[in-house]
């Protein structure tokens, strides 16, 4: 499988009830590799994810999950090919941080089966990766947003999928928690998995992203390396202000307000 591209797009229109949002988007993403999404509010972020994840259809053209068309595989297919992480928020139901990601597993069960061992030790596999394994037991309710963010990228990984889908992983989330979030996600690629992201911090795109896809203005706006794409120029097209890119002494890219330039 190596080679294949985990996730690509042809000639891809996204939108509900035969309308579309954005069109124009040829993407992909590989083993060992991030793809970053980024984007104003409403121009097609959350619709290009639930097209992803095949929870509504293409208005025109295709998804791919490992040279396959999406459209043909089943449910059970696609949990197995791809997981999903929603933005961390305090659930009204009160479960185990275990209970939690055990909740990765039933891609892999039947319809009337329960966890059993295996599972279990398959999700505190996945809560030591995160180095959360002391919260198996804790209220879910109860943790922090970085440690409930963590929790929700283990239930994805206790779901055995090649690639992880990410919506604004590090939304919400303090300083110390994002730079975790981060570097764990680098560390997933790492080992092999394919991570698309969308976040609204260019900067976490030059820090974590193989490639970058910008989605503005009813089409794909933006499409390469972060080198490319995190420029002054698409960036002030995209989200219409005006910014400036500096490399600071020590060598890092950052993004700032073109007012806000120092010296």
């Amino acid at each position: 499988m190596d080679g294949v591209a985990r996730i690509a797009t042809e000639g891809l229109a996204i939108g509900y009830g035969g309308k579309a949002v954005a069109s124009g988007i040829d993407l992909s993403v590989g083993p060992s590799e991030i793809l970053c999404l980024l984007g104003p509010n409403g121009s097609g972020k959350t619709t290009l994810f639930r097209t992803l994840l095949g929870l509504i259809p293409p208005v025109e053209g295709r998804v791919l999950v490992e040279g396959k068309p999406l459209a043909g595989l089943s449910r059970r297919e696609t949990a197995e090919a791809i997981a999903y992480v929603p933005q961390a928020q305090v659930s009204s139901f009160s479960f185990t941080v275990m209970d939690l990601v055990l909740m990765g597993r039933t891609a892999h069960l039947g319809l009337f089966d329960r966890p059993d061992r295996a599972d279990r030790i398959r999700a505190m596999e996945a809560l030591s990766s995160l180095g959360i394994a002391h919260l198996a037991e804790r209220d879910a309710t109860r943790i922090s947003g970085g440690q409930r963010q963590l929790a929700l990228i283990a239930r994805a990984l206790a779901q055995d999928a090649r690639t992880i889908v990410m919506d604004e992983p590090t939304a919400s989330l303090d300083f110390g928690n994002r730079l975790r979030v981060l570097d764990h996600i680098k560390r997933l690629a790492a080992d092999g998995l394919a991570i698309v992201l969308s976040t609204h911090e260019p900067e976490h795109a030059l820090a974590v992203a193989d490639r970058v896809a910008v989605i503005a203005e009813g089409k794909l706006a933006g499409y390469g390396t972060p080198g490319e794409i995190v420029t002054a120029e698409t960036l002030s097209a995209a989200y219409g202000v005006a910014v400036t890119t500096e490399t600071t002494p020590s060598g890092r890219r950052v993004v700032l307000p073109a007012e806000g330039r120092m010296g």
